[in-house]
């Protein structure tokens, strides 16, 4: 590792390899005309043969979103089920996290969720350039994208020339103020160019739940829950990128650095019966999280004329690091004891990634081929803290807590090395313009884990996957054209899984044994559109996507008894199931010229998604899938006046989560932003935006069961509704100045 280490940082002390390289042939775009826009912005027509939907940074950036998962909200079939006003995991098209491929600059990123998501709220918005959704898969880059893929483009040292200095200030509706400061430069420096940026962003999100428990549904109300939620934070970020031509070829160097640096806050007060009275007081509970989180990446992209063609040597490293320390104090005043918890989490995860790709051309058509190296390592630990006792002694008899043992399955080192070859053909026939290739991925996993029986505490897998795909677009005319993609892709298990450790009543009152043999997911995906632009800048498109997944990994009953004795089973996971995945994405961005109103730009994305899984019940959607999601919204620029005004609206469909002793159904309420800006001669902008304007609303209803028999008979532990909202509507302030 510390080979790897070295040449890393010898190869690229600034990092992220792999910059797409798309302005080759440009000049720097002059930093005023991004502060600036004058006039709306819609999705580009790309030319890219895998369908692809491509959005620069001007499309979101009138809304001042905070990070890029804040942009996505505007893009089709992105749905969240973070905390209400929290964009974390993309799951597009609906489908977990863990279905979604998030690239940055082309190239895989690693996360700190155990189903190996990326959360983009870590990234803010003032980094990227564009941000693609790659519907479906090619043969030059990974497979994991079940859903398909979100690439995150960085501002390389191309993209401007000059800088701008962003300052502003966000009010909540509680009164507190939170602030934003960021600054890019890009120019000519030494032989090549140079792009720096540097950001502040203060994160703040206040919220009030309340939770109505009751033992059954239309039952006897037991007890009722307020809480209040704060996330109060800052996140600071770096980039940087620098290209120069070395020895006939051009090297990118190029880095990122996030940190996230948050509290959370959660107390609450639970009441007897729903009477919220000091004499029906039941407990007092302060849970609060103090959380540390770096992402980072290095690495340098070198690309020279041999071979009767063009080669290309890629290398990164990439990593997360997640510190958390979390206290849980619960008095309960019923029975006059008291429990607390100190728990500490560290996620250490890094990429070590290496790839050499030789394109050429062969008669009318292009040869690429090449191989990716992935070597990660992914370090776990988990421990903990406990006391209890009479509550006359809390808070003065709570342990020692210096002394903290590992939780069970939560110290463990999980190693994976893949080697991934590849080679694809493409070319253009007429109006045709195509390309099909193959790759054959294979992976080696070792797990670690400390807290597994002895027997069990290292085990080894490895499989090996080939994926075919093939891309068409077909042009009809110079407005219409056609898109057809097929192609095999992989979900990998989550970490979680393959931990071999026992969880002791992990599920109701059963306990769950990880499975280290389990094999990835795999799909079978297929993706026609058609797409028309509409005068010069307006485009509108249709797209029909279908998945089947096999190899699905679900939880199963080993038919051993469980650690509470009879009637309790020890479950596990395996690739037991198939799935059905499909739905029909439909968006529009155009101007209103056609009716005289060449200053006004209006979008619209709708996208409706279903599928089929059948579980230990019956038939189901793929969990928390929504049905639907719908935004829409319009910009007008006033160019007499340099002012400009907007609005955007999004809507999504309920979502349902069946796993063992538990469902959960979740709603989430509407979403309004404005925008109000003014240009002051050609280098200044004011802009004010208005979010949250709805008040929108997390809503959840969980059935609770004590064990799976249970759950099949209706036999309720406990049915609770829980609703969250944050705290009104948050308007920003900001100020960019060019130079």
């Amino acid at each position: 590792m510390k080979f790897k280490l070295f040449a890393s940082a010898a190869l690229a002390p600034l990092a992220f390899a792999g910059v797409v390289h798309a302005q080759d042939a440009d000049q720097p775009t002059s930093v005023e005309e991004i502060i600036v826009t004058g006039q709306p912005i819609f999705r580009n027509r790309t030319e890219d043969v895998v369908p692809t939907l491509s959005y620069d940074l001007e499309y979101f950036q009138r809304f001042e979103p905070l990070t890029v998962g804040d942009a996505l909200k505007r893009v089709p079939s992105v749905t969240f089920l973070s905390d209400v006003i929290e964009s974390d995991g993309v799951r597009l098209r609906g489908l977990d996290p863990g279905y979604t491929q998030i690239l940055i600059n082309g190239e895989r990123v690693t996360g700190a969720g155990v189903d190996r998501s990326f959360f983009v709220d870590r990234i803010p918005a003032e980094l990227i350039e564009r941000i693609e959704v790659v519907r479906s898969s090619s043969a030059n880059r990974s497979g994991d994208a079940v859903a398909g893929a979100i690439n995150i483009v960085l501002r390389d040292a191309y993209t401007l020339d000059g800088g701008y200095l962003r300052v502003g200030a966000l009010r909540f509706d509680d009164g507190e103020f939170r602030g934003t400061y960021g600054a890019v430069f890009g120019g000519e420096v030494g032989p090549g160019r140079l792009l720096v940026g540097a950001n502040i962003q203060d994160r703040y999100n206040p919220k009030i739940k309340r939770s109505d428990r009751f033992d059954e549904p239309g039952g006897d109300l037991e007890n009722v829950e307020l809480q209040t939620d704060t996330r109060d934070g800052t996140d600071y970020s770096f980039n940087a990128a620098y290209e120069v031509d070395v020895a006939g070829g051009e090297l990118e160097l190029s880095g990122l650095f996030v940190r996230t640096d948050r509290y959370e806050e959660e107390d609450s007060l639970e009441y007897d019966e729903g009477i919220v009275t000091p004499a029906n007081l039941l407990t007092i509970n302060a849970n609060d999280t103090d959380i540390v989180t770096d992402n980072y990446s290095f690495g340098a992209r070198y690309e020279r004329d041999m071979f009767g063609g063009e080669t290309v040597f890629k290398v990164t490293y990439a990593g997360i690091s997640d510190e958390q320390f979390e206290f849980e104090d619960e008095q309960n005043l019923e029975d006059d004891e008291f429990e607390s918890a100190r728990v500490l989490l560290d996620v250490q995860d890094e990429e070590f990634a290496a790839r050499i790709s030789h394109e050429r051309e062969i008669g009318d058509m292009t040869l690429e081929f090449g191989f990716d190296y992935i070597d990660k390592t992914r370090d776990n630990s988990v421990t903990e803290s406990e006391a209890d006792g009479d509550l006359a002694d809390f808070p003065a008899a709570e342990a020692d807590f210096s002394d903290y043992e590992a939780v069970t399955g939560g110290l463990n080192t999980i190693e994976e090395t893949r080697f991934d070859p590849y080679v694809m053909l493409s070319g253009e026939m007429g109006a045709a313009k195509w390309e099909a290739g193959l790759r054959y991925e294979t992976t080696d996993v070792t797990v670690t884990d400390q807290t597994a029986a002895p027997a069990d505490r290292v085990s080894e897998n490895d499989y090996g996957i080939l994926l075919p795909s093939a891309s068409l677009r077909y042009t009809l005319s110079d407005t219409d054209r056609l898109t057809f993609s097929v192609a095999r892709t992989v979900r990998r298990p989550n970490f979680n899984y393959l931990s071999p450790a026992l969880l002791e009543e992990e599920v109701g009152d059963s306990d769950f044994l990880g499975n280290p043999n389990l094999e990835p997911e795999t799909a079978i995906g297929v993706d026609l559109g058609f797409e028309r632009r509409l005068g010069a800048r307006g485009v509108v498109g249709v797209n029909v996507f279908y998945r089947d997944v096999t190899d699905l990994i679900e939880v199963t009953n080993t038919g051993d008894e469980g650690s509470e004795g009879p009637g309790t089973f020890v479950y596990t996971v395996d690739n037991v199931g198939d799935g059905q995945v499909y739905g029909i994405e439909f968006d529009l961005s155009t101007p209103l010229d056609f009716v005289g109103l060449e200053n006004t730009g209006v979008f619209l994305n709708y996208s409706w998604l279903d599928s089929q899984i059948e579980d230990f019940i019956g038939e189901r959607r793929f969990n928390g899938q929504s049905d639907f999601v719908f935004s829409a919204g319009f910009t007008h620029d006033i160019p007499a006046w340099g002012m400009a005004f907007g609005s955007s609206y999004r809507q999504q469909g309920d979502a349902f989560d069946r796993v063992l002793a538990e469902e959960i159904t979740t709603s989430y309420g509407e979403d309004l932003e404005v925008f109000i800006e003014k240009t002051f001669g050609e280098n200044i902008v004011l802009r004010l935006t208005g979010s949250n304007l709805l008040n929108a609303s997390k809503d959840e209803v969980f059935d609770k069961f004590d064990n799976e028999e249970e759950q099949i008979d209706r036999d309720y532990d406990e049915y609770e509704i829980e609703s969250e909202n944050a705290q009104g509507p948050i308007y920003q302030l900001v100020l960019r100045v060019a130079f």
